[in-house]
């Protein structure tokens, strides 16, 4: 029996625009088989969906707090998706 599907919609401040944080975020959720997407927003922040089974969600949401190398995360804000989301994981374009 597979594990019940989880989606989280996350939000993620400081500087975290012009630090690879997109493609660091395509390159680990597809490595833990997640789906969803990410994105750059104009406001500054990078937005993300992740799919999966909750607890390899949790712990995408978790790495976020760091992110990568370059990345200074002021603060990681999570909530419930409902939405569909895509298969596979993949970069969107700039809100």
């Amino acid at each position: 029996m597979s594990a019940a599907r989880f989606k989280a919609h996350v939000l993620i401040s400081g500087r975290v625009q012009g630090v690879w944080f997109r493609a660091w975020t395509e390159r680990e959720a597809k490595r833990r088989e997640l789906s969803g997407w990410v994105r750059n927003r104009r406001d500054g922040n990078v937005e993300a969906v992740f799919d999966g089974p909750q607890a390899v969600v949790e712990d995408m949401i978790s790495a976020c707090y760091e992110g990568p190398p370059h990345a200074q995360v002021d603060a990681v804000d999570t909530g419930p998706w409902d939405s569909d989301t895509p298969d596979g994981f993949h970069q969107k374009p700039t809100v």
